[in-house]
């Protein structure tokens, strides 16, 4: 933890470095909501972490992973998942979603997300059904400093005793220390979070930093707010790259 929190002050510090070029990476890692940018014609960008979640069953890592390319300026193709999953002594493979952004408005920035995860996955991880959600994504600039990034969206999920749609929320609140470098606050609801359940709010905060143009780092630690399905704590650290 003391690790955690020494990489999140040197994230927050490092300022000093200033813009050389304004196209910077714009990765939708860390965080809970994902922007409404995309990653432009031609460009594939890799947004890879590694996460460790306490929760009430024991202690699991993973190694979420997500490949954007664009197809053209307003669209681009995705590939998700949470990777490989260590759990309980054992290493599985997490689910992959295929899915698409759309971004289709500029004042504010408007994109549309959609993903399908299909039956994939191994050992306890593996899902059997197609699931999936949609969602409508923001970002608001309020000034040079401060930024919102709200989504809202729904999902048709199974959580293994039938299928069932849920509603989805999440907010990012960010404020820019410099071009390269920002700390943020945000959560993410989903009601309910199981078929006949209640609603799972989870939070976390977290700081990124940019290098040169096309490469970011980021540090992120956060917790299971209301419901049984979140991790009661968790933190990630990751990195994208733009090629």
């Amino acid at each position: 933890m003391k690790k955690l929190v020494a990489l999140l002050l040197f994230a927050a510090a490092a300022t000093a470095v200033h813009a050389q070029d304004a196209d910077l990476i714009n990765a939708d890692r860390p965080g809970l909501a994902d922007s409404s940018g995309v990653v432009g014609r031609g460009v594939f960008q890799v947004e890879a972490g590694l996460e460790r979640d306490h929760a009430a069953d024991g202690v699991s890592i993973s190694t979420p992973l997500l490949l954007r390319y664009g197809l053209t300026k307003a669209v681009e193709l995705r590939v998700e998942g949470n990777g490989f999953v260590h759990s309980s002594g054992t290493d599985e493979l997490a689910p992959l979603s295929i899915g698409a952004k759309v971004h289709f408005a500029d004042a504010p920035s408007l994109g549309v997300i959609v993903r399908a995860f299909v039956p994939s996955g191994s050992g306890s991880q593996r899902s059997h059904s197609t699931t999936g959600d949609l969602r409508l994504a923001a970002d608001i600039n309020l000034g040079e400093r401060w930024s919102l990034n709200p989504n809202i969206g729904v999902a048709s999920l199974d959580d293994g005793d039938g299928r069932f749609t849920a509603g989805l929320a999440a907010l990012t609140v960010q404020y820019n220390l410099s071009d390269h470098a920002n700390v943020f606050v945000d959560g993410a609801l989903q009601s309910p979070e199981s078929r006949g359940g209640s609603t799972a709010l989870t939070v976390d905060a977290g700081a990124v930093r940019i290098i040169g143009s096309n490469t970011q780092l980021d540090v992120s630690i956060g917790w299971g707010a209301r419901g049984t399905t979140p991790p009661n704590v968790f933190w990630s650290a990751g990195i994208s790259r733009r090629f």
